[in-house]
């Protein structure tokens, strides 16, 4: 730890809302000696766009990252999740902070684009992906031997219950103690934590029923020793979360639209259908409540525009003028960009018979999908083999063997919670929890939150005067 710095950590509780936050007193405890706020965030309200804005107190776009994926023109492909922090432009709160206070350190516990960050320690899910195809659950850390140490005492990352129809309290559980391992030996300046576990059963079941207090109840049940640790060393905290999930239950197939007008290409494959990016006039990566429209030709606008404003569950159709308004105006978007509305969200999908569909459509598979699909939160319902396969190819798995997890749905129904969109309430907002009433506001605005987290650094005090 610096001398003369103020230690902060700084959680990341994903789907975090007032209404949430309701139920879980260990949170709301930070608060009572500091302050809460509503927080602002961006457009589109995802996990990439959002981290990205609040480390380096710029919109999307100055710092480029336009949502959770976008189409690579120079590449032309779409990738979703990519990990590689150089995408991200700008300053980033921990180089401003080592640039004010020279030695000043840093962990990052599981926030987005942390491989080959500047941080001084990392901890990040990078499974093993095996020469003959198989994946394994595994992290990537920084420095290398933090890896053997986290693993030993808390197993391997579970990477099968961080996303996917498995998907629970293990993984926010093995951060949580990874996160107070770092912060009891290396005592860094400033300790990001990602906690995901909310985001799972909102999207399963939605916002508004018991599944959702029971999730809140139980992150901040997890939460407790590490807020106890925090306050037990004087660390300041803060928790916020980048969105908040409403209650959504229409899902808008842009891409078949698209397709059926014959501005959507694909090329077949062992009798799949993939798309493709490179012939197509027009196309979709849909990112939640938000889908960013690529087209080839300008000539075609005009008539895409029409196209996609007439089609049920389309609140906004972006152009330039829009995506400037709302801060998204960067070379990485897409010529349009779609706002859903606010029971609506938006498919990957651009085949037309399932029979059709690439073999990875029924997997988790969040790489090779040119698009966010949440249906993989789910074994597909109307398999009642699902389980059994999915067992089945776990026993292959673990005596080496290949195996395909071909038991997520392609009916998007089950989908009950979606984000993406700003909120219409601060209710179902994101909000800002501080230990340190010193730096209290009524509103902390997404684009405020890095020089927030530098105030406190310095104990509260304004940014020191310039030279000269």
């Amino acid at each position: 730890m610096t001398e003369g710095r103020n230690p902060v950590l700084l959680l990341d509780v994903v789907g975090l809302t007032p209404k949430l936050l309701a139920h879980m007193p260990n949170l709301q405890a930070v608060g009572s000696t500091g302050f809460t706020a509503p927080l602002g965030t961006v457009l589109p309200a995802v996990t990439c766009s959002a981290q990205s804005t609040f480390l380096t107190g710029l919109m999307p776009r100055d710092h480029g990252v336009v949502g959770n994926g976008w189409y690579f023109r120079d590449l032309g492909e779409v990738f979703l999740w990519r990990q590689h922090n150089k995408l991200v432009q700008g300053e980033k709160v921990w180089e401003a902070a080592r640039r004010e206070a020279a030695g000043s350190t840093s962990a990052n516990v599981c926030w987005w684009y942390a491989m080959g960050a500047s941080t001084d320690l990392t901890v990040t899910p990078r499974p093993v992906y095996h020469a003959d195809g198989r994946k394994s659950p595994d992290c990537y850390t920084y420095p290398p031997q933090l890896h053997d140490e986290l693993t030993e005492e808390l197993g391997t990352f579970p990477l099968f219950q961080y996303w996917g129809p498995t998907a629970s309290i293990a993984s926010s559980r093995w951060i949580i103690e990874a996160t107070r391992r770092i912060l009891a030996r290396n005592r860094p300046d400033l300790t990001m934590a990602y906690v995901p576990h909310l985001d799972y059963d909102l999207q399963r079941f939605g916002p508004d029923g018991p599944e959702a207090v029971a999730a809140a109840r139980e992150v901040d049940g997890a939460l407790k020793p590490l807020l106890d640790d925090a306050r037990g060393r004087g660390i300041t905290v803060v928790a916020l979360s980048e969105y908040g999930i409403t209650a959504a239950r229409r899902p808008v197939d842009v891409n078949r639209l698209l397709r059926r007008e014959g501005l959507l290409n694909v090329y077949v494959q062992d009798g799949y259908e993939l798309l493709d990016p490179w012939t197509s006039r027009a196309f979709a990566v849909a990112d939640h409540q938000v889908a960013h429209v690529y087209v080839a030709d300008e000539s075609d606008l005009p008539r895409v525009r029409a196209m996609l404003e007439s089609l049920p569950g389309v609140a906004e159709v972006l152009d330039e003028a829009g995506k400037a308004k709302y801060g998204l105006d960067h070379e990485r978007s897409g010529e349009l960009v779609l706002v859903a509305e606010p029971d609506a969200w938006f498919t990957y999908y651009y085949w037309l018979d399932d029979d059709r569909a690439p073999d990875f459509a029924r997997t988790v598979e969040i790489h090779k999908k040119p698009g966010y699909d949440p249906a993989e939160l789910f074994l597909n319902p109307e398999d009642k083999l699902a389980k059994a396969k999915a067992g089945a190819a776990l026993v292959r798995k673990k005596v080496g063997l290949r195996y395909s997890m071909q038991v997520i749905p392609l009916d998007p129904s089950p989908v009950k919670g979606s984000h993406g969109r700003l909120p219409d309430s601060d209710a179902d907002g994101p909000v800002l929890v501080c230990s340190d009433a010193s730096v209290g506001v009524d509103r902390v605005g997404a684009t405020e939150v890095k020089d927030l987290l530098l105030r406190l650094a310095r104990n509260g005090r304004p940014r020191p005067a310039a030279a000269g």
